[in-house]
């Protein structure tokens, strides 16, 4: 399975990242416009946060589903029995997170938004006609001005040996939203699933940025684009001592966009999250 590491700065950039997540639902990018540094300082700052007790003072809201989820609450993926092993905490614009963390979190969540709807516009761009036909609205605009756009920050601790027998960092599940955009992570451990079963590592050098196609885009595509199982794997040696920082963005549509004949964006993502057991 070949997952295309593209320039972004290439003449053909546009055509063969869409080509690569057509064909594995994965795209990797190098040279983007978004810097390494800014993506490597939230990291530290996070980290600093997680290893800290203020966390606790931002405990999730039910309803809402922003702020910290600690391990005892992390998500359970679809068909398996064991959480991963992963505290998290969502950014929304409109949410909780602690003040000094928040300018440097919004302006990469700007910054990472605008990449993914240049993004979406390459993809409905270069889909063949019968695929463009079912999108109700062009993709930039399912997200344009999205409250729902998820900016997730997440730590995986460093392993203890007294892990949940069958735990894993991250086991294998697909992406709800419609697109995912990654910076490599301070630590390997990305992988994703071929169709003939193999798990391959996910190009990881730090400075990339990893995209991945969402079930909602699956859906609003007809499966031209698929949504691919991934996971993110228990490290080993001298890595299992060392925590891991993910960066995912999850782009949403608006709530009223028409997905297929089956789904809004609203009544897709309120079917899933009740599957995962993040809301009853």
């Amino acid at each position: 399975m070949k997952v295309l590491t593209v320039d972004y700065t290439a003449e053909n950039a546009a055509e063969r990242f869409v080509e690569s997540l057509h064909l594995t639902g994965f795209g990797v990018l190098t040279n983007h416009p978004i810097a390494k540094e800014k993506v490597q300082a939230i990291y530290d700052s996070w980290y600093q946060f997680f290893i800290s007790e203020a966390k606790h003072d931002f405990t999730f809201n039910p309803d809402t589903q922003d702020g910290y989820f600690p391990p005892s609450v992390s998500e359970m993926a679809k068909g398996h029995s064991v959480k991963d092993i992963k505290e998290f905490f969502h950014c929304y614009p409109w949410g909780q997170m602690p003040e000094s963390l928040k300018s440097q979190v919004m302006e990469y969540y700007n910054l990472a938004n605008g990449l993914a709807q240049e993004l979406l516009g390459w993809i409905e761009e270069y889909a063949p006609k019968e695929v463009k036909a079912k999108f109700t609205q062009s993709l930039p605009s399912m997200v344009n001005n999205s409250e729902g756009t998820l900016l997730r920050v997440l730590h995986y601790p460093p392993m203890t040996g007294k892990e949940e027998p069958g735990a894993i960092r991250a086991a294998a599940h697909g992406d709800i939203n419609l697109l995912t955009v990654l910076p490599a992570a301070n630590e390997p451990g990305l992988q994703v699933i071929a169709s003939d079963g193999s798990w391959y590592d996910v190009p990881c050098d730090f400075g990339n940025i990893i995209i991945n196609i969402g079930d909602m885009l699956q859906e609003a595509s007809g499966g031209y684009y698929p949504s691919t199982i991934h996971r993110v794997i228990n490290p080993t040696g001298e890595r299992s001592t060392k925590s891991r920082i993910s960066l995912p963005l999850f782009l949403h549509p608006n709530p009223e966009v028409i997905l297929s004949d089956r789904y809004t964006a609203e009544s897709y993502l309120d079917e899933r999250l009740r599957e995962l057991g993040v809301k009853k």
